[in-house]
């Protein structure tokens, strides 16, 4: 069995994934999780207690969870060097570097918005309050990523790599949340807009949104969720 993603949906960040996937070029499969009801059932939870995507099955059944930990996994399998650098190169410590800060600081700033947004009920009061705290945490962090970005079209130069398939599935937060002002962070905007007409990253979203294009050919297909909760029950 070719490796599976579990990827998660509405705006999961690992979308980034899925495009990172379709860069790489090699056969894998997907498994699409509604993160608001699927991803909270007790045969979810056995598979990963922390309750959360992405999820990776290894062609062998082993099961992987943790962006850094998947992404680790793609880098390693890259012999071509398609969505990373040869190992103990200057560019790779770079990559590594970009990877550790959006997946740690960059994410985590927005999670004071997605608590508001998912809190049933609740006083008004403390929502308002929490998405101000998030918009403050979240142009910290946009602002620091300003500063890392270079001049090249990509995180990491000429073409997108491991790290801009990590960053593309958190950045879209932004505009969702309403979070960052318009022409606040130039290159980050611009990044943004590259990686979005990138075909790799329209086949992700259009498999988030339920759609079926058929992207570069090595996906080979999607696993229902069931399926997979029931081989590793």
């Amino acid at each position: 069995m070719e490796p599976t993603l579990l990827y998660g949906f509405p705006l999961g960040s690992s979308m980034g994934l899925v495009a990172s996937l379709e860069w790489l070029g090699q056969p894998y499969r997907l498994s699409r999780v509604d993160m608001l009801s699927e991803m909270k059932t007790p045969e979810y939870l056995r598979l990963n207690p922390r309750g959360e995507t992405p999820v990776f099955i290894t062609e062998d059944g082993r099961v992987v969870t943790e962006t850094m930990a998947i992404a680790h996994w793609i880098e390693a399998r890259d012999h071509e060097r398609r969505v990373s650098f040869d190992p103990g190169t200057a560019q790779a410590d770079r990559m590594h570097q970009l990877i550790g800060f959006i997946n740690t600081g960059f994410t985590a700033s927005f999670m004071p918005y997605w608590v508001a947004l998912e809190m049933e009920g609740g006083d008004p009061e403390y929502k308002a309050t929490l998405r101000q705290f998030a918009r403050g945490l979240v142009n910290d962090r946009h602002a620091r990523l300003e500063e890392l970005i270079g001049d090249g079209p990509y995180l990491l130069g000429d073409r997108p790599t491991l790290a801009d398939g990590v960053f593309i599935g958190v950045a879209r937060w932004g505009e969702f949340h309403q979070a960052v002002e318009p022409g606040a962070y130039p290159k980050i905007e611009a990044l943004i807009e590259r990686l979005m007409a990138d075909p790799a990253v329209a086949f992700a979203q259009a498999r988030e949104f339920g759609e079926t294009p058929p992207g570069s050919g090595a996906m080979l297909g999607e696993v229902a969720l069931a399926e997979i909760l029931r081989q590793h029950a």
